[in-house]
């Protein structure tokens, strides 16, 4: 399904029924890397998958992908889905989103869910490595960016034991346009700091890391847990940064418990 937003079009997908459930994918891949846990919580919910706008099937559009955009577009989503209120899981760039998301449509949140992400800003360092890289995919294309990518998104164990799991991660992000790659790392670089808005958080919250996630430090999943009163922190081991990718088994059990309260 599609659904104009201002400049273009977000491609979602919605399976089964009952409460609405929002999962939004990690960069610079799309709506599969949530597959494999939206089909085992289709059996209870109604799950809504979009892909970001400049990632899978949602062209990037003329204007800056930046978070306050992402969160338009999700708002489009919902109001094309008919979705009042809902709760909600972002890994990465998804959780990002989510921070302002909350920011701008709060009465529209059920419950948050945070998965391999961060509530700090970019600093100088990594947000002028973001501006290189969109220059350098741009310039190189996407596979040598993608390729640079997969050992700091999929976890040790993933690499090792299910290279299906790694090529299905790089054939999704490949469709991606480099335009796409570069708008949304752009985005990312400008991102405000959510580290504020933790505390302004009061509605039921958990969040996941996986154990072998090389791209976001325990550390940061803690300031989360500890920014959010009555949060819940769990770990998933043998998972990298796409935990709902490597182990939606258990990434769909933990959601499934959390929720279910």
């Amino acid at each position: 399904m599609r659904v104009r937003s201002g400049d273009t079009e977000i491609f979602y997908e919605v399976s089964g029924n009952g409460p609405d459930l929002v999962l939004l994918h990690p960069f610079p891949a799309s709506h599969h890397v949530w597959g494999g846990v939206a089909e085992l919580l289709s059996t209870r919910y109604r799950v809504i998958t979009p892909d970001l706008r400049g990632l899978g099937d949602s062209p990037i559009g003329d204007r800056p992908a930046t978070m306050q955009q992402h969160a338009e577009d999700l708002l489009a989503v919902l109001q094309d889905v008919g979705v009042v209120k809902a709760s909600f899981a972002g890994n990465s760039i998804g959780g990002y989103i989510l921070f302002e998301f909350w920011r701008r449509f709060r009465e529209r949140v059920e419950a948050l869910v945070f998965v391999d992400t961060k509530a700090s800003a970019d600093g100088d360092d990594a947000r002028k490595t973001r501006l290189q890289a969109a220059e350098d995919v741009l310039k190189r294309g996407t596979e040598p960016f993608i390729e640079a990518q997969l050992p700091k998104l999929i976890g040790e164990s993933t690499h090792r034991n299910r290279p299906d799991v790694v090529q299905n991660a790089k054939r999704w992000m490949m469709q991606a346009s480099a335009m796409g790659i570069a708008a949304v790392q752009r985005g990312m670089a400008e991102r405000a700091d959510s580290v504020p808005t933790l505390s302004t958080i009061n509605v039921p919250t958990l969040i996941l890391w996986g154990e072998e996630d090389t791209a976001t430090p325990l550390a940061e999943m803690e300031k989360i847990h500890s920014g959010i009163r009555n949060s819940r922190l769990r770990r998933i081991p043998k998972a990298g940064h796409y935990a709902p990718l490597e182990a939606p088994e258990q990434v769909h059990l933990a959601l499934r418990e959390f929720l279910g309260r």
